[in-house]
């Protein structure tokens, strides 16, 4: 169950780009997956089905955090003035570029769309194949393939790499 969970982490800790907010997930996912264990059916794999849990309640905070920046747009909280109060981080000239880099590709995965985000998070940090993937996501192997390479195109573009 241990490998479980860490698994889960880093699943969710990239979906959401918050380490903190994905321990909240993944209790989240445990508590739902405990009151909701008698749907369980033993002929699929656990860690698909905790996956799926874990997913839907990815695809819920994206929807969260949505509607929480329309409020602050509409409050005003979205100024700089705003942003720049309590905030701890080094500025900018003391920042690494491997650092930007990654901040560049962390931003990114999270702007792309959920069914393009979820198979590639999958693909990429977890090493699960397409059939697996199809499994978790209730997709056929061939739409895992599509959307892993669309979601890599996306990224391309909008990093500009190139192939």
């Amino acid at each position: 169950m241990t490998a479980t969970k860490g698994d889960l982490h880093r699943l969710v800790t990239r979906y959401v780009g918050d380490a903190d907010e994905a321990l909240d997930l993944i209790q989240e996912t445990y508590v739902a997956a405990w009151l909701s264990i008698r749907r369980y059916t033993p002929s699929r794999p656990f860690g698909a089905w905790l996956r799926t849990i874990a997913l839907n309640k990815c695809h819920d905070w994206s929807r969260r955090r949505r509607v929480r920046r329309i409020v602050r747009g509409a409050m005003g909280l979205d100024t700089i003035e705003a942003s720049a109060v309590g905030d701890p981080a080094p500025g900018a000239e003391t920042r690494m570029d491997d650092r930007r880099q990654v901040e560049r590709l962390n931003l990114a995965l999270l702007d792309l769309p959920d069914g393009q985000r979820a198979p590639l998070l999958l693909a990429a940090l977890e090493g699960r194949s397409h059939a697996e993937i199809g499994l978790i996501l209730g997709l056929s192997p061939k739409a895992v393939e599509l959307r892993i390479a669309r979601a890599r195109k996306t990224l391309r573009d909008r990093l500009d790499l190139s192939e």
